[in-house]
């Protein structure tokens, strides 16, 4: 029971056509394809055995030459495609092989592998010269007989040995061609050494000789002959290796025996049948007398139903010429009034360009008769500028002479500079430098006076805004992100201060320092340095005075 229920694959099941074979005609042809192409024939060598009992295959695969077989394995191919049995020359001295019961006595080989350890582009040119004798252009052409020209040309498949070429349909050839089943195939085909088309196949077949191969070649592995040529039918794919036809099988058709005599028809059936015949033979005549009458009037009256279609045509022709007009009114139109536009706008421009000229040329006057004035007033300003550099270096000597910087009297250490006498600890060491808090409040305040005042005449913005105020300056913070809205306020003295207030207030002078140095081209070494800083400032104000103030025009 269990073998019973067992499904037989589809790859292992028998595929069988669907047409009898006495029913295929060339309706059902669809497509032709070719396997195996050869455009030269093989050629069989002789069989290298003798004809004993060494060819039947019992004798090659005997127990005892298995037995040999395998003693002897070792043994290599002896690489040669020729009988390596000694030859010994006839009566008429044409060279034939010896028997092999008798001793060798001079073997002839010839190597067919002589390219084996030839170099790469040798072995490479020769494969390709193969492929080029192997590979053709392929065409076919359908011949029926009766008809002197071809039913059906293919199209050129290039460089193939597998040809594939388009499906068809035959049906345009009329039925005297779709009806037959005998046909002739012409194959022509073209390397790349031929210059022209060469005739190669020719075969002549009845669709009814054809052998089903399946319904498609993808399932078939059995190998094909050399211009193989497969005939794809509506049901499937054929192959011939005859062309003679098969003999149409018999129809068995059931026979059955009369048992009686029975009636065709009645008498009133067979009269209602002639009275029928009757009226169809009248409404023929009646029909056939109305279409002579009808061509009679047609005839008489056809000068008038000539004149009534020319009055048509006229008609037409007369309704088309006036739409035309119609239409050329139109674009007439819009051409007149594109025209007045592009004028009017023509004639502002031109307007607008005389305006804009007369404005040129008054310009121009005024221009020329400002020059004069305007040399005036360079050499006024250029005077001015003279001017406000003398000023400037005036003021900063007086700068210089008001608030004098001075290097410390000994013992002072390195970098000790006095402002007016004062002294301020250098690398603001305020701590360990043993000056009075007073001292150090006055000197600040000098310094900061010095830096506000030189500032303001040389016209550089300082970052943190001072208070000048003596020994009681202070310096405010405006930018900074714990300043808040306000600012806030730092003090340049240490008595009755906070401390870490003050030497902010201190580092803040300092930036302004730097600041200043920096717009007069003074290259500052440490910031903390306020005095030996605020030195070379003090002394550039005078020289850089004039590079500031100068006026390019």
């Amino acid at each position: 029971m269990a073998e019973a229920n067992v499904e037989i694959p589809g790859s292992l099941r028998r595929e069988r056509p669907w047409l009898y074979p006495y029913n295929r005609r060339l309706r059902h042809l669809q497509g032709l394809t070719i396997r195996n192409l050869a455009l030269t024939p093989r050629q069989h060598a002789a069989h290298p055995l003798t004809l004993d009992d060494e060819v039947l295959p019992s004798t090659r695969q005997s127990p005892a030459k298995a037995l040999a077989q395998r003693e002897h394995r070792e043994l290599g191919h002896s690489r040669s495609s020729s009988d390596l049995r000694p030859l010994r020359p006839a009566a008429d001295g044409s060279p034939r092989k010896l028997d092999r019961d008798r001793p060798a006595a001079r073997l002839r080989r010839r190597s067919t592998l002589d390219w084996t350890d030839a170099p790469l582009q040798t072995r490479q040119r020769r494969l390709e010269n193969v492929l080029r004798s192997r590979m053709a252009d392929v065409f076919f052409s359908l011949h029926v007989d009766g008809e002197d020209a071809p039913v059906y040309i293919s199209e050129v498949v290039p460089q193939t040995m597998n040809p594939n070429f388009r499906s068809f349909d035959l049906s345009p050839a009329g039925p005297s061609v779709t009806r037959r089943a005998e046909v002739q195939v012409r194959v022509w085909a073209k390397n790349a050494d031929m210059r022209s088309y060469r005739f190669l196949i020719e075969m002549t077949l009845s669709l009814r000789a054809l052998q089903f191969v399946g319904k498609t070649l993808e399932g078939f592995r059995q190998p094909l002959p050399e211009n193989c040529i497969l005939f794809h039918l509506t049901d499937g794919v054929y192959t011939s290796f005859t062309d003679f036809p098969t003999p149409d099988p018999p129809l068995d058709l059931p026979v059955r025996a009369l048992s009686r005599v029975q009636p065709t028809a009645s008498y009133g059936a067979l009269m209602r049948l002639a009275t029928l015949d009757e009226c169809i033979q009248d409404a023929l005549a009646t029909r056939a007398r109305l279409e002579a009458q009808i061509n009679d009037l047609l005839a008489a009256h056809e000068p008038a139903l000539n004149t009534l279609s020319r009055a048509s045509a006229a008609r037409e022709s007369l309704s088309a010429t006036t739409a035309a007009a119609a239409l050329e009114r139109r674009r007439l139109d819009a051409a007149r009034s594109r025209r007045d536009e592009l004028r009017s706008r023509l004639a502002s421009r031109r307007s607008l360009i005389a305006a804009a000229r007369e404005s040129i040329s008054q310009t121009q006057n005024d221009l020329a008769a400002a020059r004069p004035a305007l040399d005036a007033q360079k050499q006024a300003v250029q005077g001015l500028a003279d001017e406000m550099h003398a000023q400037r270096r005036r003021i900063c000597a007086d700068l210089c002479d008001i608030f004098p910087i001075e290097p410390a009297p000994r013992p002072a250490p390195p970098l000790a500079f006095t402002i007016r006498g004062l002294r301020l600890p250098p690398h603001g060491d305020f701590t360990s430098a043993g000056l009075d808090d007073g001292e150090v409040g006055a000197a600040l305040g000098h310094a900061a006076q010095l830096v506000g005042a030189a500032a303001a005449y040389l016209g550089v913005a300082l970052p943190y805004g001072i208070l000048a105020r003596g020994s009681r300056s202070e310096i405010e913070d405006g930018i900074s992100a714990t300043a808040g809205a306000r600012g806030m306020v730092y003090p340049l003295y240490l008595k009755g201060a906070v401390r870490y207030k003050f030497e902010y207030g201190v580092f803040l002078l300092d930036k302004d320092v730097e600041m200043l140095a920096a717009a007069l081209g003074v290259k500052v070494l440490d910031v903390r340095q306020t005095l030996a800083n605020l030195l070379p400032v003090d002394q550039a104000c005078c020289f850089l005075a004039q590079e500031r103030t100068s006026i390019v025009f």
